[in-house]
């Protein structure tokens, strides 16, 4: 029986475990980007995800680290987690989340620069590839406007 649930259901208490087989097409999926220098599927500090380092020459200078973290669960809820990780030791970060929680309502955003809790309240798409074309437009505006 499948654990899949609509995007605007909020009763499910629980996010259910990883989908190994959807985060392994993301990763595939990301491979394919030019964005990205590396992608890990279920590397040993974060077993349950898929972390995509970004290539640093899109970026200034003074960031040292950039990557995108994604994990996706059986009942299509996820964690998105964006992070810049700067020479001075400040990061910028943000995430987009669907999950049941006490905070916001099963889709939500968690803004930059720290990605504070509560956040705000969004709508995503169902499917991970729309889910994961809108982040990656969003994170695509960040970069741009570096060089702006």
């Amino acid at each position: 029986m499948s654990e899949r649930r609509p995007a605007d259901d909020d009763t499910a208490p629980e996010v259910g475990g990883i989908d190994t087989d959807i985060l392994e097409q993301i990763g595939q999926h990301l491979e394919r980007s030019n964005r990205f220098a590396e992608t890990v599927f279920q590397p040993e500090y974060a077993p349950s995800s898929v972390v995509a380092e970004y290539d640093m020459g899109y970026f200034p200078t003074a960031i040292e680290r950039a990557y995108l973290q994604i994990r996706w669960y059986k009942t299509d809820d996820f964690n998105i987690h964006y992070s810049e990780q700067y020479d001075t030791g400040d990061h910028w970060e943000c995430r987009w989340d669907r999950h049941p929680n006490n905070h916001n309502t099963r889709s939500h955003f968690h803004p930059p620069p720290d990605a504070t809790t509560p956040g705000d309240d969004v709508e995503y798409e169902e499917d991970w590839r729309d889910v994961l074309t809108d982040v990656l437009g969003d994170l695509d505006d960040r970069i741009e406007a570096f060089w702006e």
